[in-house]
């Protein structure tokens, strides 16, 4: 059945490749019209997100943050770069903890609260991950994914210098999650510090990503469903919901061969 259906719509494709080749300029003059008249509802502020991606990416990327992160990796060591990042990571646990019992999942805030009496003692304050060598693995809830379980929308689709991709949720909910114990007793030297260790590990992280990058066709869309894909990843654990499949009805494939014939 699948094959046959495989054959049947390889004939029709056929046939609508036959009728578009013989209306090719008005189809080249259709497809022009409908590209300008895109837009996306997630994206209002696409004629401002766009300069600043190309700002971000063009030059902050290109002349500041990647010469950075490849000189930090270079001077170093790996196994220091990851003990920073785990006490970047560790002072994120007392929000992941809250969130996850704002959003009723105590088994999650459990573990996030566990992690973070356990690699702030047995691993030097976050130095190393030990909570992770026990089973207890980072569970990264943020007010972001809160709000979302509560039924607030995303908002606009933001590109903000510097930061990158986010929405209003996201920039509102980063606001928040700042204000927890122990991150809003941070002083500003060390937040700064916090900041630059989080955004040299994140671009380090993306390095083999860059081929990718370069030849999709348009980055800055590339980058804003990323961002939306990797959003619905964390607000599900995981275990986004799936599109269904349409249902294909072969009544309609044989009449539409028909009158094509």
């Amino acid at each position: 059945m699948a094959f046959t259906l495989m054959l049947r719509l390889a004939a029709l494709s056929s046939v609508l490749l036959l009728g578009a080749c013989a209306s090719k300029p008005a189809t080249e003059q259709a497809a022009v019209q409908q590209q300008a008249d895109y837009s996306d509802s997630r994206d209002p502020l696409e004629t401002i997100n766009r300069p600043l991606w190309d700002f971000n990416y063009d030059i902050l990327d290109k002349y500041l943050l990647r010469p950075a992160t490849v000189g930090y990796m270079a001077v170093v060591p790996k196994p220091a770069r990851k003990g920073l990042v785990n006490v970047a990571n560790n002072l994120n646990e007392p929000a992941s903890f809250v969130n996850g019992a704002l959003q009723a999942k105590p088994d999650r805030a459990a573990i996030s609260a566990g992690r973070f009496l356990v690699n702030s003692t047995l691993g030097l304050f976050g130095l190393f991950d030990v909570a992770s060598a026990i089973g207890l693995q980072e569970q990264n809830e943020d007010f972001s994914q809160t709000m979302a379980v509560w039924g607030v929308g995303d908002g606009a689709f933001l590109m903000l210098p510097a930061l990158g991709p986010t929405t209003v949720r996201g920039t509102a909910g980063g606001v928040v999650d700042n204000l927890y114990f122990p991150l809003g007793l941070l002083n500003t030297p060390l937040s700064i510090t916090r900041a630059l260790v989080g955004a040299l590990d994140s671009r380090e992280q993306l390095m083999s990503m860059e081929n990718l990058l370069e030849e999709s066709l348009d980055p800055y869309a590339f980058i804003k469903e990323s961002y939306f894909q990797r959003q619905q990843f964390k607000i599900y654990d995981g275990n986004p919901p799936q599109p269904e499949e349409p249902e294909i009805d072969e009544d309609v494939f044989d009449d539409l061969l028909d009158d094509l014939e």
